[in-house]
């Protein structure tokens, strides 16, 4: 019994090398030059003289569709401007010397926090000495500015939202103080209005510099807003008024008078009081002119803005349709309705698979051997045999197929494959290595010796 399955397991083995070697059992492919049934090949070696001459051949990559390229902020058709209505007002002739009226006067208050308003608020830093003082030199090791919001509030870390809008600088420091307790927190610090925003006068007219002034902690008089904005520039200093607009009502004083009496130019300004310096005009025509400056600046800040809101409307249909048609040309692209050039990847590689070349650029035969084929496979991949078989373009020579060969025994040669443009249809092939070869031969055979010996040992 013995000596039989012997006989049978040196028949196989005898079987087994004739076969694998007139390719019976196993058929390996390679890369063939001359002519035959599929074509006149011809091996070219890929060198870096011969990659210049590779990449010389004509191929142009497909491109994305324009609407890649295009962004909804460009070539936007914002509409034209709408002319503001010229004023109405003539002007005047030289009038008769400008009368006194002056404004009730005002009662003194403290200046209460708006909306608006930067606050300071300095806390002493916590394991230091400076971190027990107070006051100033708190104030000058640990600042921190708040802006009071809409509502009326400052947000502080640890304490929350705290309610000082409409509260004198004390009123406010107190509440802090309280808030500070209420969440057990050390109530040391100080509190100082760093910047006035919530409270000012508007300044225009003969004047070297119209806006406006804010109102601060001291006593706004004016003579002092008047100089803020440069100074009084009346065409006629004999004839000019200083108009003061406050509550609804109209008064005026002579430029002269508010220059030469310190009466009349220490008058205390009103957060709200608006000025203007004009000459020779009476004091309804003063009336209407504000009216009408205010309706024509009401007139170009709603005509602007109806146009931004057109620009943004506009913006935002032109992003979404930009988005959808992007959407689109990738789903066509994913259900293969786009056409698409393709490099196929095969032989003794990690993965056989069909590499799509990108769009706008070239890829490159290393971009596909490791992003596509998985790389080459140290144990079977023979790196000294790799093609690039390409096809011919002239209608005359269709049958003609070109295999560049890169021979990567030495890895520095690896270095021409990221050289190597890939054109479409192309197809790589990495052939086996020689034992690789063998090793399949007897994988094919094993199933048949195995039932061979066990028929043996049955019978």
């Amino acid at each position: 019994m013995t000596l039989r399955l012997l006989t049978v397991l040196l028949t196989a083995t005898m079987l087994s090398q004739t076969l694998g070697g007139c390719g019976v059992a196993y058929h390996g492919a390679k890369v063939r030059p001359g002519i035959s049934a599929e074509g006149k090949v011809r091996v070219l070696p890929v060198s870096a003289e011969s990659v210049l001459v590779a990449n010389a051949a004509p191929y142009q990559p497909r491109q994305l569709p324009s609407y890649f390229r295009q962004t909804a902020g460009l070539g936007g058709t914002l509409a034209e401007p709408v002319a503001a209505p010229e004023g109405t007002l003539p002007r005047l002739a030289r009038p008769e010397p400008p009368q006194m009226r002056l404004p009730p006067p005002l009662a003194p208050a403290s200046y209460r926090i708006g909306v608006g308003d930067v606050v300071l608020l300095a806390t002493p830093r916590d394991g230091t000495t400076v971190g027990q003082l107070t006051g100033i030199l708190a104030a000058q090791t640990a600042r921190q500015g708040y802006t009071v919001q809409d509502d009326g509030t400052i947000s502080v870390p640890t304490v929350g939202r705290v309610q000082i809008a409409g509260q004198t600088v004390d009123d406010a420091e107190a509440t802090l103080f309280q808030s500070f307790l209420d969440r057990k927190i050390d109530p040391t610090f100080s509190l100082e209005i760093a910047e006035f925003r919530s409270k000012t006068v508007a300044i225009g007219g003969d004047v070297a510099a119209p806006g406006v002034v804010p109102v601060t902690l001291a006593p706004l008089h004016l003579d002092a807003a008047l100089a803020a904005v440069g100074g009084a520039t009346p065409a006629d200093p004999d004839t000019a008024l200083v108009r003061l607009h406050r509550g609804g009502k109209l008064y005026q004083m002579p430029l002269k008078a508010v220059q030469e009496d310190p009466a009349v130019g220490q008058l205390p300004l009103a957060a709200g009081d608006s000025l203007f310096v004009d000459s020779g005009y009476a004091l309804d025509r003063a009336a209407a002119y504000f009216e009408q400056q205010i309706t024509l600046a009401n007139f170009r800040q709603a005509e602007r803005k109806s146009r931004l809101e057109a620009l943004q409307t506009e913006v935002a249909l032109r992003r979404s349709e930009l988005s959808e048609a992007r959407e689109t040309f990738a789903t066509r692209l994913d259900l293969g309705a786009e056409a698409r050039d393709y490099v196929y990847v095969t032989g003794e590689i990690g993965k056989q698979s069909r590499f799509p070349l990108p769009f706008d650029r070239k890829a490159t035969l290393a971009d596909a051997l490791y992003e596509a084929g998985g790389g080459l496979s140290t144990a079977s991949s023979n790196p000294k045999e790799i093609y690039v078989l390409r096809g011919s373009a002239d209608p005359l020579e269709y049958d003609a197929i070109t295999a560049w060969h890169l021979d990567a025994g030495n890895m520095a040669a690896m270095l021409l494959a990221t050289r190597f443009d890939l054109h479409a249809n192309d197809v790589i092939f990495v052939a086996a290595q020689p034992v690789q070869h063998w090793s399949n031969v007897i994988k094919a055979l094993t199933p048949s010796l195995l039932v061979s010996s066990v028929n043996a040992v049955s019978e």
